[in-house]
């Protein structure tokens, strides 16, 4: 999870559809992503529950909190994000989002 945070702080979309679960891909993600994270400055991240992920779980759960900056919005993102591992690699399946103001 940390990682995929630093990635859309980067602007690393290559990265982001790289560990998004192959099913969940879909034609134009590169230039959505990529808008995305011209218009949204990250400011933090606070995991707050995680379940599973370790080195020998197939999958896991982190639940977490990432604030950002859009414009002259702010707001928090409150996520539930589901993870399994793939080849050694840990790929996003999906996630329970709520978006908060900040």
């Amino acid at each position: 999870m940390r990682s995929r945070y630093s990635a859309f702080a980067l602007g690393a979309v290559d990265y982001l559809i790289e560990t998004l679960a192959p099913e969940k891909r879909q034609p134009g993600e590169a230039e959505l992503l990529t808008e995305q994270t011209q218009v949204t400055t990250w400011t933090g991240l606070t995991i707050l529950d995680t379940q599973a992920g370790g080195p020998q779980d197939p999958i896991g759960v982190v639940e977490f909190e990432a604030r950002f900056d859009s414009g002259p919005d702010r707001g928090v993102l409150h996520e539930r994000s589901r993870f399994r591992r793939e080849n050694g690699r840990w790929l996003y399946v999906d996630g329970d989002v709520q978006l908060k103001p900040a």
